[in-house]
């Protein structure tokens, strides 16, 4: 400020002169300072104060006094109506809030998802709202709070290291190691990381992350200091030290106070000198502009109106406060100094330069530029990244517990002195090889129900819990699953009927109801068009009405088989015919391929189909009285409880059904797999499969493991691992199983099968009968119009009908007068049989023959022949 008042007074006619005081930090002081600056030294502004509650009473006098107030802080959270409130203050800083979401930011890239916050309460006990903030900004980071560590101002510590050194005692309780500070005076920060290092709190699982309130102050720290901090990240106040303005004002700085404090070697200025210089630039930017007699409302107003570009950055005032956004460095403290490892704003993100970002929005990829290169981490660590919670070792190992007693063994088989073996011990060593950290840990055989070892971990009794676990709703309200690797479910099991009885219909089985009734439908509408189209002309289809159903049921029946002697005389019925063959070929192959099929399928009739049956009749069931199934069936499923059975194992579910004890079982997904692969022949499983969240392992709420684990079990089912480990404890089930009845089903064609090949035969009939029809139609006129025996009364509208059908049938029309001796024949080669028979005596002893003279087409239609017919 001196610095800035000797400029504009060595520059200016004016003159400004500063009266300092000290408050102490006090407010009620900093009250008292401000009213007598104001009352007896007439002062036309005010600034300083370095804590919010100094500026707000001071703030109180001002608005009284109508003087303006320069303030060198804000509230955490700055409340609503601040500019109403105290209308004559301007406060030089900007929204350091922002910082909490830059700290909030680095926590979700790395994944922690617990943080201890550390921060120093002021004299009335603020920064609750700093803390709001902060809980909220890691929720939406997937991470929380686990511990809160307030410790008192430290001017207010009469043992600043023994009140340090306990409260960081308590945290070695605690299991995350990520470890923020949101405000800290310098002296605290001090022996704040000098404590942390003696007890362990800085070792290669911890990280540390400071806020501005220290990170501002690492230029002026002395060695011992860093030494201690090695390690930390920290988000600093960025301004520009390239400028020539800084540059000039650097040099002045730095000879002033190597004039004071000569055995100083930190001289650089920070980012409070600079703001105080600003402040006092502002004001005598102001006066210049001012006449002598201006009124401090003028002053105010020109004051919140200046614009200008400052040794902190930009000046310009919004509601009475620093308009831009502030940026931040991230700077990573190594040895006695640290690195800059990049910047941080609202508006671009995270960056490692702010040249090329201020006009370019958020960058995505720019958070990996800054944190995921070399950084120095506490414990010496450069490469790997802290996992942020305790690591087990030898002496304090994990603490595992797994099911002592499980229904199905294959899953978790517990000897004693002998290791744990099974399916899910398989799954968790194979994920242990993909952690990107050793884990020391000890097993421990729980013989209770599967909630209370939820129960347990819930309670911090055991660090997880390794087995057969059923992800439920009501146990992520206390603990965390790590994702299923393997799904889970409930089945319904129960005793089959014997199959002989059912073996008489199986011959039904290929085709669903629906397919019989199209196929039969499609037959008789076959069988009905080679009827008209051949009973005109084929004597073979002619004669009575039973004889003509019967040949034409005949010839389309055994045409199934290839086997119909029939001969047809028509064009229209061999195309008739032949598209009917082909689609017959097609359906037969089909059914006997699928009658085959099933014929080598066991059929299992199950004993009960539903669960409504089961409690109609009170009937009783079994399940592992262990897992959450018998609440489940009490509960959910609405069974009394006296019918609910408690089953030990595997191996007593055949005794209880052969001994009527229970009328079915109901068993989780993976243990009612191995119970039908075993039991293939007497028990199926009914009804719909209820499905759960799948089977994992347990976590304490917010467990950082949780996560890494998921991400194991997604690797080891992408890389088929787990589907190894299942072909190697469950053989027989690796291929998974379907109910028979389901299977019998499914195998069964139905009519979208065909529907093509069923559209084309009834196409090629329909398009044929109505060509013929057509045929006949133009025959019969013109067979009419040549009738010469037609009378007049003959032409009634019933004659005419009752003469057209007559042709249909019978391929001539009705002459009573005249009977044709001679056969017609078409283009289309159907020949119009006439039968004058002739009776001739049989020679004695031979049977006797009716000889029918038959007229046939061809070139010469004189060519007749002689056909013989046994009677």
């Amino acid at each position: 400020m001196e610095i800035a008042l000797k400029e504009f007074n060595n520059s200016s006619k004016h003159s400004l002169k500063l009266f300092a005081r000290d408050s102490g930090g006090n407010p009620l002081r900093a009250s008292a300072i401000a009213e007598d600056l104001i009352r007896h030294h007439k002062a036309h502004a005010i600034i300083g104060m370095q804590s919010w509650q100094e500026a707000a009473l001071a703030a109180e006098v001002a608005n009284r006094a109508k003087v303006p107030i320069l303030s060198f802080s804000a509230p955490a959270v700055t409340p609503p109506l601040t500019s109403s409130r105290w209308p004559y203050m301007l406060r030089m800083t900007k929204d350091d809030s922002l910082q909490i979401q830059c700290a909030a930011d680095i926590v979700g890239f790395y994944g922690w998802r617990r943080v201890i916050v550390i921060f120093e309460t002021d004299v009335y006990g603020g920064y609750s709202g700093i803390l709001a903030l902060l809980s909220g900004a890691l929720k939406n980071v997937s991470s929380e709070i686990e511990y809160l560590l307030a410790f008192p101002h430290f001017s207010s510590m009469s043992d600043p290291k023994t009140v340090i050194h306990d409260e960081l005692n308590k945290l070695l309780s605690h299991q995350s190691r990520v470890f923020v500070v949101v405000q800290s005076s310098v002296e605290l920060a001090s022996h704040l990381f000098m404590e942390a290092n003696k007890i362990g709190l800085m070792g290669k699982d911890s990280v540390w992350i400071t806020t501005d309130s220290v990170a501002n102050f690492v230029d002026s720290m002395n060695s011992s200091d860093l030494l201690s901090m090695r390690g930390v990240l920290g988000i600093k106040t960025y301004f520009m030290e390239t400028s020539a303005s800084f540059q000039n004002f650097s040099a002045k700085f730095q000879n002033n106070f190597r004039s004071r404090y000569p055995k100083e070697r930190k001289l650089e200025p920070g980012i409070h000198a600079l703001r105080a210089y600003d402040t006092v630039a502002v004001l005598a930017k102001t006066m210049k502009r001012l006449p002598i007699n201006s009124t401090t409302e003028t002053l105010l107003e020109t004051v919140a109106s200046s614009r200008f570009n400052g040794l902190s950055g930009k000046i310009q005032f919004k509601d009475g406060e620093l308009s831009s956004s502030p940026i931040y460095q991230i700077i990573n403290i190594v040895q006695k100094s640290y690195m800059e490892l990049g910047f941080w704003s609202l508006d671009f993100g995270f960056s490692q330069r702010i040249e090329s970002n201020e006009h370019m929005g958020r960058n995505v990829e720019g958070i990996k530029e800054v944190l995921d290169g070399r950084i120095y981490w506490p414990g010496g660590l450069l490469k790997r990244r802290p996992t942020g919670w305790v690591m087990p070792t030898i002496e304090n190992p994990l603490k595992i517990g797994i099911p002592g007693r499980t229904a199905f063994e294959m899953f978790v088989k517990v000897e004693k002195g002998k290791k744990p073996t099974g399916f899910c011990i398989d799954v968790f060593d194979k994920a242990m090889d993909l952690l990107g950290y050793d884990l020391q840990y000890d097993f421990e055989a729980f013989d209770g129900s599967y909630d209370d070892l939820v129960d347990r971990v819930y309670r911090k009794e055991y660090d997880a819990v390794v087995g057969d676990m059923t992800v439920l709703a009501n146990r992520s309200n206390y603990v965390d699953f790590a994702m299923p690797y393997v799904e889970s479910g409930l089945l319904m099991i129960v005793p089959v009927k014997p199959e002989d009885a059912y073996k008489a219909l199986l011959f039904t089985k290929p085709f669903t109801r629906e397919m019989w009734l199209a196929t039969g439908a499609i037959f008789a509408y076959t069988m009905f068009v080679v009827w008209f189209l051949e009973h005109r002309s084929n004597p073979e289809f002619r004669g009575p009405w039973r004889n003509q159903l019967g040949t034409a049921l005949w010839f389309t029946f055994s045409s199934l088989f290839f086997a119909h002697r029939e001969r047809v005389g028509s064009n229209f019925s061999r195309i008739v015919i032949l598209v009917w063959l082909f689609v017959v070929f097609v359906v037969t192959s089909s059914y006997t391929a699928s009658l085959t099929s099933m014929l080598t399928v066991q059929r299992l009739e199950p004993t009960i189909t539903d669960i409504e049956s089961l409690k109609r009749s009170n009937s009783k069931v079994g399940c592992d009285g262990d897992s959450f199934v018998l609440k489940y069936l009490e509960n959910v499923l609405r069974f009394d409880k006296k019918n609910i059975i408690h089953v030990k194992n595997e191996y007593d579910y055949p005794n209880q059904f052969k001994s009527g004890n229970i009328s079915a079982a109901f068993l989780e997904l993976p243990y009612g797999k191995i119970f039908l692969s075993t039991y293939s022949k007497d028990y199926t499983a009914v009804g719909q499969t209820q499905r759960f969240g799948g089977l994992s392992f347990v976590f304490p709420k917010g467990s950082p493991m949780a996560k890494d684990f998921s991400e194991a079990f997604l690797k080891l089912s992408e890389d088929g691992t787990i589907i190894q480990l299942e072909h190697k404890w469950f053989e027989r089930t690796s291929q998974g199983f379907s109910n028979p009845d389901t299977a019998m089903n499914n195998q069964s064609l139905d009519v979208d099968s065909f529907w093509g090949l069923f559209l084309l035969t009834g196409a090629t009939s329909t398009i044929i009968f109505l060509l013929y029809l057509i045929h006949l139609v133009g025959r019969y006129r013109r067979q009419e119009s040549h009738d010469v025996n037609i009378t007049s009364r003959d032409d009634s509208f019933w004659n005419r009908t009752r003469r057209l059908a007559v042709y249909f049938h019978k391929g001539q029309l009705q002459h009573p007068e005249r009977t044709p001796t001679s056969p017609g024949s078409d283009q289309y080669g159907t020949s119009m049989f006439t039968q004058p028979v002739i009776n001739m005596e049989p020679l004695r002893g031979s049977p006797r023959r009716l000889f029918s003279l038959a007229s046939f087409p061809g070139r010469d239609r004189r060519v007749h022949a002689l056909t013989s017919q046994h009677v």
